[in-house]
C-alpha cells in the first residue's frame, strides 16, 4: 500500500475534522429543533409531563459533546487517560459517600478541564455522573447532573484555553485563585442546577415560591459543595496537572481535545 506523502495526510485530517464538524452542527441543529418540540409536548402531557421534556432536553444539551468526541476519532491512550480522570472522580465521590454534601468530584474534573480542554472536561464530568450514580442511584436526577458536572469541566476547560489559568506548574496565588472560581462556580451554577432537578422532581404545579424554597435550601448544601471543591483544588490540582502534562508531552496525548467544544 503506498504511503500518503504529507500533504496527503494533512488533506485527510482536514476532511476528517470537516465531517466531524459538520455531524457536530446537524447533532446541535437537531437538538434545537427538537427542545422546542418536546416543550410542548410536555405541557400536553398530564403531571409532570415539564420534568419529563425538561429532562430531555438536557439530554439534547449532552449529545452533541458526545457526538464531537467521537467524530474527532481519538487514539486508545487519550480514550485510556479521560477512562482514568472518569474513574478518578468517581472514586473521589464514593470516598467521603458518609459525609453528607461533601464532593471532591468536581474538583477532579476541573482538573480534567484544565489539563486536556473544555470537551474533553464536559466529557468527564457528564460520564463521572452518570458512573457514580450507580454506587449513589440513578434516576430522572442522572441527565441534571450529567449536564451540571460537565459544564464544571467545560468551564475549567475554557478558562484555560483563556490563558486565565496554565495547564500545570500553577503558582500559590493561582492556585487560591483557581479554589476560589471552584466554590463560586459550584455554588453558583453547578448547585442551582442541580437544585433545578429538585424543583421539577418535587413540583407539580411550579411556582416562583417553591422555586424561592428549594433554591434557599440548597445554598447550605451547596456551600459545602463548593468548599470541598475548593480544598481538593488546594490539595491535588498541582500534583495531578503535573502528571498530565507529563503523560501529554511523553505520548501526544490530551493536545487535540482543546477547544473542540461543540
Amino acid at each position: 500500500m503506498p504511503k500518503l506523502t504529507e500533504g496527503a495526510r494533512s488533506a485527510e485530517a482536514f476532511r476528517e475534522r470537516r465531517r466531524a464538524r459538520v455531524k457536530t452542527i446537524l447533532t446541535i441543529l437537531a437538538a434545537l429543533v427538537l427542545a422546542p418540540l418536546t416543550a410542548v409536548a410536555g405541557m400536553a402531557v398530564p403531571g409532570n409531563g415539564y420534568y419529563l421534556s425538561g429532562t430531555l432536553i438536557v439530554l439534547y444539551a449532552i449529545v452533541p459533546f458526545f457526538v464531537s468526541f467521537e467524530g474527532r476519532r481519538p487514539t486508545a491512550r487519550e480514550i485510556a487517560v479521560v477512562a482514568v480522570l472518569t474513574a478518578l472522580a468517581v472514586a473521589a465521590r464514593a470516598a467521603f459517600i458518609w459525609v453528607p454534601h461533601f464532593k471532591p468530584m468536581a474538583a477532579v474534573i476541573m482538573i480534567a478541564g484544565l489539563a486536556a480542554g473544555p470537551q474533553t472536561g464536559f466529557l468527564v464530568g457528564s460520564v463521572a455522573a452518570l458512573a457514580s450514580n450507580f454506587i449513589f442511584g440513578q434516576g430522572p436526577w442522572t441527565p441534571w447532573q450529567m449536564l451540571a458536572f460537565g459544564v464544571a469541566g467545560l468551564v475549567a476547560g475554557l478558562l484555560a484555553d483563556a490563558r486565565v489559568f496554565p495547564r500545570a506548574n500553577l503558582s500559590w496565588p493561582r492556585r487560591i485563585a483557581l479554589a476560589t472560581v471552584g466554590f463560586v462556580l459550584i455554588v453558583g451554577l453547578v448547585g442551582p442546577i442541580l437544585d433545578t432537578s429538585t424543583f421539577f422532581y418535587l413540583s407539580t404545579a411550579p411556582t416562583p415560591e417553591l422555586a424561592a424554597v428549594v433554591y434557599l435550601a440548597g445554598l447550605p448544601v451547596n456551600a459545602i459543595h463548593g468548599a470541598a471543591t475548593a480544598l481538593t483544588l488546594l490539595v491535588v490540582a498541582n500534583p495531578l496537572l503535573d502528571q498530565l502534562a507529563r503523560v501529554r508531552v511523553k505520548y501526544g496525548l490530551l493536545d487535540r481535545s482543546r477547544s473542540n467544544c461543540p
